[in-house]
């Protein structure tokens, strides 16, 4: 017998699904499973935003090239 704790999603229809890790090695097959369900559901706590910083360093010049024959010498 293995013991999971694992977190599962109730649907409004009465659906449960959970997802299985990988590492207990539990072959496909029929399985009777004992559910143990907490009083309330899980919160889910939202991650801030991420705010990275901008550097502002104006347009780039008209006559800008981005080529790689215009970035590197390549001569042999």
């Amino acid at each position: 017998m293995k013991t999971l704790e694992i977190n599962a999603i109730v649907t409004a229809d009465g659906k449960l699904t959970i997802d299985l890790p990988l590492s207990p090695n539990i072959p496909p097959g029929e399985y009777r499973a004992v559910l143990v369900i907490e009083e309330q559901p899980i919160e889910v706590k939202k991650r801030p935003k991420l705010n990275f910083p901008v550097d502002n360093v104006g347009p780039w010049p008209a006559n800008l090239s981005l080529r790689r024959e215009d970035m590197y010498d390549e001569r042999a």
